[in-house]
């Protein structure tokens, strides 16, 4: 007979090397490397872009602002430690950014960038853990494929509200008060 594994602790996530990425879902601990380049490209810029039009107080001159957004945060849902790529909570949801390693406030948005290692546990088991803690929107962003999929969390399920490809400038929920340049984002070929 198999005798039952133990849940991961938040003792096992900290005993992990620093050079890999650690997250806890559903009481597995998985690794991953850190993203290769196409990854941290897309990652990077799309957060630039984003802080630069959203990461600042409501109705700035030149922004719309509303936002508090970081890159791969730790967000701790009970039992569950998940590092998004990006995170962003509107200043209503959060009024402040806690001094602290970890959030425990669900974010409004996020963006997971995919990865061959991560792409299976993004696309299923965290999507479910976002749900669940009611995440209003997730993009999905493939830099190898040049795809970002827009979702949009209604009754509890993921609906699918656009999908983007290529160099396309876009405006996409629920930034839409700005348009972002894919292209950018890309590295060249």
């Amino acid at each position: 007979m198999k005798s039952a594994r133990r849940p991961a602790t938040y003792d096992d996530l900290r005993r992990v090397p620093e050079h890999l990425v650690a997250e806890i879902v559903d009481g597995e601990l998985f690794t991953s490397p850190r993203p290769a380049t196409p990854h941290a490209r897309a990652a990077s810029l799309l957060g630039s872009e984003l802080i630069r039009g959203f990461d600042g107080p409501p109705g700035g001159d030149d922004a719309p602002g509303g936002w508090w957004l970081l890159m791969e945060p730790e967000l701790h849902f009970g039992a569950d430690v998940v590092v998004p790529d990006l995170a962003g909570w509107r200043r209503a949801t959060l009024p402040a950014i806690p001094n602290a390693a970890a959030i425990t406030v669900a974010p409004d948005w996020l963006c997971e960038v995919l990865s061959p290692s991560t792409a299976r546990l993004d696309r299923t088991r965290k999507m479910r853990v976002y749900a669940r803690e009611g995440v209003g929107h997730i993009w999905l962003l493939d830099p190898v494929a040049r795809i970002l999929e827009i979702y949009r969390l209604e009754n509890e399920h993921w609906v699918l509200m656009a999908t983007h490809e290529g160099d396309a400038a876009i405006r996409a929920e629920p930034f839409g008060a700005m348009t972002l340049t894919m292209r950018r984002w890309w590295l060249e070929p």
